[in-house]
């Protein structure tokens, strides 16, 4: 895969619960190129109960500044795109804010649904989303959710909407979920990539491994179909 997209990452500086500091996030980086990563979505969290949308983007836009500044001294760099991971909220798709916080200015939004079971009520909020504002939601780390499904059924269910669906590389590699992971990618119920990485320790940016995979198992196929999909997120 040529163009490796990273679309779910807590690689700002200082800004949630992802890199603590402009190093940290350097190596970050660093470990992403050396994965064959061209480009690295940011998605800071965002929690509408917590947040302003106008402080969130400033300290957003302040911390992307800071990073930039300090990669220009560092050569073999992937290309920082911003974005956020915003928490489902009731009335979610009648609220002008999430117009602010998509994916690189684009017509994409990473929302993080709760843990609970999702109602009815959610998936029309989901809908709405597309509906009343012409962006398409994506699906943050569906492995996540996957054992609030009842069946493959409910998630056919999802992929019936006007969506995309984020898997974590760490759902392809991990020997437990590997199996279901490559399923639901050659189902087309898969659509995006990231690492939804947060530090140098635990939640590296680690997703060769998972392109290996996925190029052996399901094909070049399933590879064109998620470059197919950057594309479409990232355009105009």
């Amino acid at each position: 895969m040529g163009n490796i997209i990273d679309f779910h990452s807590h690689i700002l500086p200082d800004i949630d619960d992802g890199s603590k500091s402009i190093e940290e996030s350097l190596s970050m980086l660093q470990l992403e190129w050396k994965n064959g990563v061209t480009k690295v979505v940011a998605t800071p969290h965002f929690y509408p109960q917590r947040d302003k949308p106008e402080s969130f983007l400033n300290r957003r836009e302040a911390a992307a500044n800071k990073l930039k500044e300090a990669m220009k001294a560092k050569p073999d760099m992937p290309e920082i795109i911003l974005g956020a991971e915003v928490y489902y909220f009731p009335g979610i798709s009648d609220s002008e804010v999430i117009s602010k916080l998509t994916l690189g200015g684009k017509n994409a939004i990473l929302i993080e649904m709760p843990a609970s079971p999702w109602t009815e009520t959610m998936y029309r909020q989901l809908e709405g989303i597309y509906v009343k504002h012409g962006l398409t939601p994506v699906i943050a780390h569906i492995e996540r959710y996957l054992s609030r499904f009842k069946s493959f059924a409910d998630l056919k269910k999802l992929s019936q909407l006007p969506v995309l669906i984020q898997a974590n590389g760490e759902f392809f590699t991990n020997p437990f979920t590997s199996r279901k992971a490559l399923k639901l990618l050659k189902a087309d119920l898969i659509h995006l990539i990231g690492s939804d990485c947060h530090d140098m320790n635990e939640r590296r940016p680690e997703l060769e491994k998972a392109i290996r995979l996925i190029e052996k198992k399901p094909g070049e196929r399933a590879i064109s179909r998620i470059e197919e999909y950057q594309k479409a997120v990232l355009s105009d």
